[in-house]
């Protein structure tokens, strides 16, 4: 399979978690998004239940959605609010938010974060992208903008596709090999929906959901592939 195979495909049957600030589905440039879910996640005790919400905290999740939307418009959204307004998660919703999209059947989790390598944090983690990787859930995870080298989670479990900045054309992808941030794509100022109004923004979370977009394309065309075989896939239709 070819690049080319991919390139009138739309993303149907393909259900996507965006874990981020939220979507602002009355932005006029989501006109028509319902989604599939819209969970925050609150405090009950000593342990977190989800609770349905709306709206985005600050923009980020909103411009995600957009940039998904605009390459793989079949495609199925669901919002699970875990960044803060100041783009900042909590481990255990992170945590939380991920079981909770894999059990609801999301194909593709889009994680346009990354938490720094402190060893108290890696095994929380590991946890959630194991069992992602178990039910052929896809992960695909932003990596650091200072420093692609910073180990920074989920990005750095081989079973996620990683993926930096770049300057190329947003239609196509590239790959890097022999590092754990594996994938580049256009994030260098990007025109994105924001919390009241657009926004011209540069950042690895950008170029993560045109990957997610790609693979959604991927997936409609090959349902139900493991993650090894996708991760092979698009390393092979990349740009050389």
């Amino acid at each position: 399979m070819t690049r080319a195979d991919l390139q009138n495909l739309t993303g149907k049957g393909v259900r996507i978690a965006v874990l981020d600030s939220g979507i602002d589905t009355t932005h006029p440039a989501l006109d028509g998004l319902r989604l599939a879910d819209d969970i925050a996640f609150e405090r009950d005790g000593p342990f977190l239940k989800a609770v349905d919400t709306s709206g985005d905290v600050i923009g980020h999740g909103t411009a995600i959605a957009w940039i998904i939307r605009s390459m793989a418009p079949d495609a199925e959204i669901g919002s699970f609010r875990v960044l803060d307004a100041d783009l900042r998660g909590r481990t255990t919703i992170i945590w939380e938010a991920a079981r909770l999209a894999v059990q609801r059947g999301y194909h593709i989790l889009n994680c346009s974060f990354g938490s720094p390598g402190e060893a108290r944090f890696v095994m929380p983690y590991k946890e959630w992208t194991d069992e992602a990787y178990l039910r052929r859930a896809h992960i695909v995870a932003a990596c650091s903008n200072e420093d692609a080298n910073q180990r920074e989670w989920p990005g750095w479990f081989p079973t996620v596709l990683t993926v930096n900045l770049a300057d190329m054309p947003p239609e196509v992808w590239s790959h890097r090999p022999g590092s754990m941030v594996e994938f580049l794509a256009h994030g260098l100022n990007v025109k994105v929906p924001w919390q009241g109004g657009w926004k011209v923004v540069t950042g690895s979370s950008f170029a993560a959901p045109r990957v997610t977009a790609w693979l959604a394309r991927l997936l409609e065309a090959r349902p139900g592939i493991s993650v090894e075989t996708a991760k092979e896939m698009m390393r092979g239709m990349a740009v050389r």
